[in-house]
């Protein structure tokens, strides 16, 4: 059983899996079993190349940083499950005992973060009742997003990046899900307030 378990490898799946990593020396987050499925075949990232975004050398394939970021998560934080290759297909239960049905397996999870893109081929069953058009992109692209507040579509599931209604900006979708993996760790901390820093000061 996942405590959270995220579905997409593109940038905000990958941000949210690192906030969440890193909080691992956290009391509150030491059990905490974290998993991301990281198919990243359609991601928008493959034909990305940047130029405007901060902390990013110009020039920079998007392809590249799909790979870097994946490598980056699993030798900082390889207690993050990652899981490769699989597509997911279907969504059953509710909160706390979700089964997440991919075309290779199933798994268990208390809490699903959904960043796969806002692509109106999207067809995850048990999710397609909150798809509504998206709210910020030019309506000739039929984008799609999931109905949400503040990121949340119901009890224990999340949606983050382009599907959450965001733009497809590398930093509003990395930002997007930082912000729900410091409102996860919110929760598991008992609703205190709760953000993971790395600093090197001593």
């Amino acid at each position: 059983m996942f405590d959270v378990l995220i579905i997409g490898g593109g940038v905000s799946g990958v941000s949210c899996a690192l906030v969440l990593g890193s909080a691992k020396n956290k009391l509150f987050a030491q059990d905490k079993k974290i998993g991301i499925i990281a198919h990243q075949k359609t991601s928008s990232l493959q034909d990305a190349i940047f130029n405007n975004a901060y902390g990013i050398p110009a020039g920079k394939l998007g392809s590249e940083l799909l790979t870097e970021s994946v490598e980056q998560l699993h030798n900082l934080y390889p207690h993050v499950a990652q899981i490769e290759q699989e597509k997911v297909l279907k969504i059953e239960g509710e909160f706390p005992d979700f089964t997440v049905v991919t075309n290779k397996n199933s798994y268990q999870t208390k809490n699903i973060i959904v960043g796969i893109g806002s692509s109106n081929m999207f067809a995850i069953e048990g999710l397609m009742h909150f798809i509504e058009p998206h709210k910020k992109a030019i309506a000739e692209k039929q984008r799609i997003q999931l109905m949400n507040d503040d990121h949340k579509v119901a009890d224990g599931i999340y949606v983050i990046g382009t599907l959450a209604g965001h733009r497809s900006q590398l930093a509003i979708a990395a930002g997007s899900g930082a912000a729900v993996a410091t409102d996860i760790l919110t929760l598991w901390n008992n609703g205190i307030s709760s953000q993971a820093h790395d600093s090197i000061r001593k």
